[in-house]
């Protein structure tokens, strides 16, 4: 397939099994320095990590340690005290907590640049009271994602990138894939550009944690999503529930853009990502520009629905 990278700067990969149906890498990782990406550049990835925050929590739940209907105020005790005390796993998960967001991307929510530990997420997320019902309505929850990693660090007892490592990343080969700091990058590693032509430094956190942040490449998602799909990183039984849709167009911590399709994208301040696989064919995209993908994304559709 021909896809035109004009005025585009990231990496798209698509792949059927071994088979590479388009690699094309555009634009620079580094303005600054002339670094040219590559289609082995790893990027930011922002919401798409909320996928793996999902394997992380039903992978405890496939052990025991953990269940769907298990209420956030047990493990929370006294933090966070604005939470429902109704309010249970299954409900972040899917976006139907009504907890307070703290990221909440309709209000257009100032840049968070200094959380990098735990208990920074812990602070950011308090004192937002609750908007709905448990249970009543879907509406995307960037805070309920970070609350599921913190959930997810106490009854493991790991941080929660480490917990990533090991659950997901280790088991699918995805050696490239991790929490990297915002400041720190280090090689091989695109920074964000802002649409007036600065990076993104100040406007991400310094390191990611449950509803984003996470950095990765294209060939890593071509070998994430089998290793996801055959179970090697949940049970197959869980990879089922997980893509059956417990919202219109969700399932657990992943997006179900139509019949037979999983999709995991993100987008953030320089960053925009998309990986779908859909009918053997992985197709993801990646970029370190404020325009996104832009028609790049629909072309990239439309080659996955074509008959």
């Amino acid at each position: 397939m021909k896809v035109p990278l004009t005025a585009f700067s990231g990496v798209a990969l698509v792949s059927r099994g071994d088979e590479t149906l388009l690699a094309e890498a555009a634009g620079y990782a580094h303005r600054g320095y002339g670094v040219e990406n590559t289609v082995d550049t790893r990027f930011a990835i922002a919401s798409g990590t909320k996928g793996f925050t999902a394997l992380v929590v039903v992978g405890l739940i496939a052990e025991g340690r953990l269940t769907l209907d298990a209420r956030a105020r047990d493990l929370l005790g006294g933090d966070l005290p604005l939470i429902d005390d109704a309010v249970t796993v299954e409900h972040l998960l899917t976006h139907t907590s009504g907890i307070g967001d703290y990221c909440d991307e309709e209000a257009d929510p100032p840049p968070t640049p200094s959380l990098a530990t735990s208990a920074d997420y812990l602070a950011a997320l308090d004192g937002y009271p609750q908007r709905s019902a448990p249970g009543t309505e879907f509406h995307y929850n960037n805070g309920a994602f970070a609350v599921l990693g913190l959930l997810a660090e106490r009854v493991a007892g790991r941080p929660f990138p480490d917990l990533v490592h090991e659950r997901v990343c280790a088991p699918a080969g995805m050696a490239d894939t991790a929490f990297l700091r915002s400041d720190a990058l280090p090689g091989r590693t695109a920074t964000g550009y802002l649409e007036d032509g600065r990076t993104n430094v100040f406007s991400l956190p310094v390191r990611g944690h449950g509803d984003g942040g996470s950095y990765s490449t294209a060939p890593d998602f071509r070998r994430f999503w089998p290793a996801f799909l055959d179970g090697r990183i949940v049970p197959r039984e869980w990879v089922a529930r997980m893509l059956r849709p417990h919202a219109p167009g969700y399932g657990l911590g992943f997006w179900l853009p139509w019949p037979g399709a999983v999709r995991l994208e993100g987008g953030d301040h320089g960053v925009s990502f998309r990986s779908t696989h859909s009918g053997g064919v992985t197709a993801t995209l990646l970029s370190n520009d404020h325009r996104g993908g832009g028609p790049l994304l629909q072309r990239l559709d439309e080659f996955l629905t074509k008959p």
